[in-house]
């Protein structure tokens, strides 16, 4: 016979993402619908382990689809990196009497939930993160308002940099992963796209379309999107571009600006559906398990499986990149 929950608890980790807050209503209220008790649990890991926390109801949770941040907070801990420190977020998950617990966040949440269901705790993962590289979704939260963010700043940054005739490298969010650098240089029609998992020619991939859209399309200014975790970052291609083009080139890093902002309906939407998944989860006794969607569809699978799974750039999208720009074929990193 499959235990009763009671009591679910809730949180959100690692970096914000807007729709993390829609999340955690859909948790709450649907463990409420179905007769449960929900527990907030405040700044991730850290709140686990030292029991920061708050019940949560239907008035608590009123309007929070609209807001961007977590009202639950977020921060790291190195406590909850040692045996001891997981040992005292089981501890504080047995006082508390929390039958089964929901973690909003990227990879690192999840590894966290890995290790909290070898100790017994039931858990389920919700994907929350603007760089969209959680391999076994084809979405995650927070990455069409970050899209949608990056490129209204653009937009606006190319009108002075068309008055003043310059060449603008925008560095984008995306340390490891370049899906919103690309996905913002198809959006704004950018001359040039540099992600961390693709090897470039600098010739022939970035100063060659800058040229070709100097003399063809008689361009006088030009849009460079880059991932911030490309080497050298955006002041360094700015440099080589300099260099090579003698251009007046400048640099704006949009940063955590892209983590803002009132979440975009996608992203409201795809986070209850999520967060309401992630409960039936726990009601039906199951544990270690990501909520992913997949063709439209939101479906579940093991932690340490999703875990093990890699996710590549979009290939069409570099396709159309390429026939848009002239940019030469690019290449994976070996």
């Amino acid at each position: 016979m499959e235990k009763k929950v009671r009591r679910i608890g809730v949180f959100t980790s690692g970096g914000d993402a807007p729709g993390m807050n829609a999340a955690v209503r859909a948790v709450a209220r649907t463990a409420l619908h179905m007769g449960i008790e929900c527990i907030g649990i405040r700044r991730g890991y850290h709140g686990l382990i030292n029991g920061d926390f708050l019940p949560l109801d239907f008035n608590s949770v009123s309007g929070l689809s609209r807001r961007g941040g977590t009202m639950l907070y977020s921060a790291r801990s190195k406590e909850f990196m040692v045996p001891e420190g997981r040992e005292k977020a089981v501890a504080t998950c047995k006082l508390l009497g929390i039958d089964g617990l929901v973690g909003i966040g990227g990879d690192g949440t999840f590894r966290g939930l890995l290790e909290l269901s070898k100790l017994g705790v039931a858990v389920v993962g919700v994907p929350g993160t603007i760089d969209n590289d959680i391999a076994c979704s084809s979405y995650t939260i927070g990455y069409d308002t970050a899209c949608n963010t990056a490129i209204d700043s653009i937009d606006k940054l190319r009108d002075t940099m068309q008055s003043h005739e310059r060449c603008s490298v925008v560095e984008v969010m995306g340390r490891h992963a370049g899906h919103l650098a690309l996905y913002v240089g198809v959006a704004c029609g950018a001359t040039a796209v540099i992600v961390p998992e693709q090897e470039i020619d600098y010739e022939h991939d970035l100063i060659e379309p800058i040229r070709q859209a100097r003399s063809h399309e008689q361009r006088t200014h030009f849009m460079v999107i880059v991932a911030e975790g490309v080497e050298g970052g955006a002041y360094g291609v700015a440099e080589k571009i300099r260099e090579a083009t003698a251009l007046d080139t400048r640099v704006t890093i949009l940063g955590h600006v892209q983590r803002g902002g009132a979440p975009s309906a996608r992203d409201r939407v795809t986070a209850t559906y999520m967060g309401y998944e992630a409960v039936k989860l726990l009601v039906a006794g199951k544990t270690n398990r990501v909520i992913c969607l997949q063709d439209d569809k939101y479906v579940d699978f093991d932690i340490a499986e999703a875990l093990s799974m890699k996710k590549s750039l979009d290939i069409q999208t570099y396709t159309v990149m390429k026939a848009l720009t002239g940019m030469e074929q690019l290449k994976p990193k070996a």
